[in-house]
């Protein structure tokens, strides 16, 4: 049987990660900073001094989802230095003592992030991106996972280790915290909001898909040096998605006619443009080689997705 080590194992993707692997044959192993907590292994802060192969003895497969996350506010004076500390330096180590250990496979939970912040709406996939677009990071987050992304890449020409990268767009789904909780909230609460005009298109992952991906990434022999795109192929305009949340909750979403236009100008005299263009802009995702590369379709649907989601929020 696989073994499996899963970092950041008790976080909102690695809980639904260590659920699903046994269902793929394999014996999932959780590495947590803090505990231990019944089976669960405490490797503690992550960072260029971790030691990891206590850990790693015995396992074939490490899916590293633990990371410094994205934070909207962040009170660190040097935040490009804590995300490196963290998602560079402690991937970069984790890569380096699996290589030592035996370890088989490392699949690395990166963001679509590295390839930029947005696409332009268009009607044909030119517009969207791809595996092997030029990466564009825009900010410390997403500089310190594409830094991490080529250390792995590195570390992987030298050795045998294998290495998996996967992109992922915004994840929602049962436990979502951050701004997609905050959507919700509002719909149910009935909250008009003044998107009605918006004529966008963004690419979401259920975290069910998002975790079979990665399941498949584990074992699958043609994932090995792949860098794959992950979404629901299914792409929605802002308003959409408030339609279908709202039609999950079965209530009617209350949308206000009111220009992008205004919008970005309310945004920016507000200092808020970071956030009124997540909402008003594209970012779409290609999945077409995950999809051909792994013979893989997102098993569960958007509605689907957002049902669990307000079901269990």
């Amino acid at each position: 049987m696989t073994v499996v080590a899963v970092t950041g194992a008790n976080g909102f993707v690695g809980q639904a990660l260590m659920a699903a692997l046994p269902k793929r044959g394999c014996q999932p192993r959780a590495l947590l900073r803090s505990g231990p907590t019944g089976d669960a292994i405490a490797i503690g802060e992550i960072g260029p001094d971790t030691e990891w192969r206590e850990a790693l003895s015995g396992v074939d497969t490490v899916i590293h989802c633990a990371a410094r996350v994205h934070v909207m506010k962040d009170d660190a004076a040097d935040p490009l230095t804590e995300f490196r500390r963290v998602n560079t330096e402690g991937t970069r180590r984790l890569a380096q003592q699996a290589v030592q250990i035996g370890v088989k496979r490392l699949v690395f939970v990166s963001t679509i992030k590295v390839n930029g912040e947005s696409t332009p709406y268009g009607p044909d996939s030119s517009a969207k991106f791809t595996s092997l677009d030029t990466p564009n990071p825009g900010d410390p987050y997403a500089v310190s996972k594409w830094e991490a992304e080529r250390s792995l890449q590195e570390i992987a020409a030298s050795s045998s280790l294998e290495v998996v990268i996967v992109r992922p767009p915004l994840v929602y789904g049962s436990g979502v915290a951050g701004n997609f909780r905050s959507l919700i909230d509002i719909v149910r609460r009935g909250v008009p909001l003044p998107l009605g005009l918006v004529d966008n298109r963004r690419s979401l992952v259920a975290l069910p898909n998002l975790v079979d991906l990665l399941t498949v990434c584990a074992t699958h022999p043609d994932a090995a040096g792949e860098t794959f795109l992950v979404s629901d192929d299914d792409d929605l305009s802002t308003p959409e998605l408030i339609r279908r949340l709202a039609r999950a909750m079965g209530r009617d979403a209350r949308l206000m006619p009111v220009p992008p236009a205004l919008l970005r100008l309310a945004g920016k005299l507000s200092g808020n443009s970071d956030k009124v263009e997540r909402l008003i802009g594209s970012l779409q995702v290609d999945i077409s080689h995950t999809c051909e590369r792994l013979d893989w379709r997102p098993p569960v649907t958007v509605n689907e997705g957002l049902r669990e989601t307000v079901g269990a929020t």
